[in-house]
């Protein structure tokens, strides 16, 4: 008799998943296209739904690192929609599924149901992953698994130190680099490095979008106090995209006692932004100085070499096959960051997997022919040159053209019409002209001023270097 009712109880469990899932499908297939959802989720399946997580059955790990790189914040807000209570996703390959929710089902109770890996290990101390997920990192983080070149050298070597607490603090540490270049990823292999040294470490990572709503969200509620003492007790705190709090006074505010607070208490303070300190629109000369009290890296876009082997470790790590030269090919072709160069193996990866052919150069170029058009570079103007100074240096577009000349002004002109010579074919009377008819002398005189400014000045250097990134883009 009771085996009948574990059987009955157990059918009703498998109903009830497969219920759940199929309206998960119903909602993703409202935020997707059709050809995605046939494509990525028509062969997947939920398996389970434990700790507030659902896990999720996919058939490769094509699929698997797909949609975590293109569907997951889709893939989340389907589950949130339909199954209550439930605001995560783990996705497992199809092969690996026993034999992963064997290792991590409870010893004392192997035939309990399939769940997540459990918070807790024998003897009471709580797992190394899950204070991954409590700290908000992400496993796959880690210095072992950077990809070092000459780009990076330093910020790696610093994040190393800071990691594994050797020589003098440089407290805070504050990297900076454009986007997709890796600075999350030395941010959290940090994190790592901190609780596997000292696991009882109080780690904290959020981005500084995340820390400004929940401010925002507790003078709302009237909870101030709550907010401040969770951050400020930290003792590793990371904060992602500190650009983000340009402009926003109240959080910077807020945002400057807290720093005070954590560096004060001795807390490790760790801060990535997509620009130097100095080049954040709008943020508060105080907290421009606290953030370049410590030490500043930065990470520049990879060379030939780093490229290539940061594609031979993905293809290697995704277990996927593309041959060497078409792996050469990427690496020659796309150099702007390597979150671009990881979505173009997968693409051709996918291709490859599905459609079942030998994959050439030309097939590559047509697959990949967006990208290839963005990574040549397209047609820079003078006029668009012009907007992105302005935008840069927060100033009137009509200024590149007026007759004022106060420094605050002269500057990013001159800066403009160095860039106007170098990215474009325009003559330096052309230039001239478009800068409010000013003659050829003037503008020989802005090029060689930026020129010999850029050698000994570092943040002329860098404003130059944003700017030109965000024209090719």
């Amino acid at each position: 008799m009771e085996s009948e009712e574990f059987e009955e109880d157990a059918m009703k469990a498998v109903a009830d998943v497969a219920a759940q899932w199929e309206a998960t499908c119903e909602v993703l297939g409202g935020l997707v296209s059709k050809d995605a959802y046939q494509r990525w989720f028509r062969a997947s399946r939920l398996v389970a739904v434990d700790d507030s997580k659902a896990v999720i059955a996919v058939p490769n790990d094509i699929h698997q690192v797909w949609i975590e790189t293109n569907y997951m914040p889709e893939l989340a807000t389907a589950v949130a929609e339909t199954m209550e209570g439930v605001r995560g996703v783990r996705l497992v390959v199809e092969d690996k599924l026993q034999e992963i929710l064997k290792a991590e089902a409870p010893a004392a109770d192997q035939a309990a149901p399939a769940r997540t890996a459990p918070a807790v290990q024998a003897g009471g101390e709580v797992s190394f992953e899950k204070r991954l997920k409590t700290s908000g990192l992400q496993p796959q983080f880690t210095l072992e698994n950077f990809v070092v070149g000459a780009n990076s050298q330093f910020a790696h070597a610093a994040c190393e130190a800071v990691g594994k607490r050797k020589g003098p603090g440089y407290n805070p540490l504050f990297i900076h680099g454009g986007s997709g270049l890796g600075k999350t990823h030395l941010m959290q292999a940090i994190g790592q490095e901190w609780l596997r040294g000292v696991p009882a470490s109080r780690v904290v990572y959020l981005t500084c979008e995340k820390f400004t709503n929940e401010f925002i969200d507790a003078v709302r509620k009237g909870d101030l106090e709550r907010f401040r003492k969770r951050y400020r007790s930290a003792e590793l705190m990371l904060i992602d995209d500190v650009q983000f709090i340009g402009g926003k006074e109240r959080s910077q505010e807020e945002f400057f006692h807290t720093f005070n607070s954590l560096l004060d208490g001795r807390c490790q303070v760790i801060l990535t932004s997509d620009r130097p300190a100095s080049e954040i629109k709008n943020l508060e000369p105080r907290l421009v100085s606290r953030f370049e009290c410590g030490l500043t890296v930065e990470i520049q876009p990879p060379v030939f070499e780093t490229r290539l082997a940061i594609l031979q470790k993905k293809r290697d790590e995704w277990k996927v096959k593309v041959e060497e030269g078409i792996v050469r090919f990427l690496a020659e072709r796309i150099r702007s960051n390597v979150r671009r160069l990881e979505g173009a193996l997968m693409r051709v990866a996918t291709f490859a997997s599905l459609a079942g052919e030998r994959v050439t150069e030309e097939r590559v170029e047509h697959l990949l022919r967006d990208l290839l058009r963005e990574e040549t570079g397209k047609q820079v103007t003078v006029d668009a040159i012009q907007r992105a100074v302005a935008d840069h240096f927060d100033v009137r577009l009509a200024d590149m053209t007026s007759r004022r000349r106060p420094a605050s002004i002269a500057f990013p002109r001159q800066i403009a019409m160095y860039l106007s010579r170098t990215l474009t074919k325009q003559s330096l009377m052309e230039i001239g002209e478009a800068f409010g008819g000013r003659d050829h002398g003037t503008v020989i005189h802005a090029v060689k001023r930026i020129t010999s400014q850029m050698e000994t000045d570092s943040s002329t250097r860098d404003a130059v270097g944003i700017i030109e990134t965000s024209l090719r883009r």
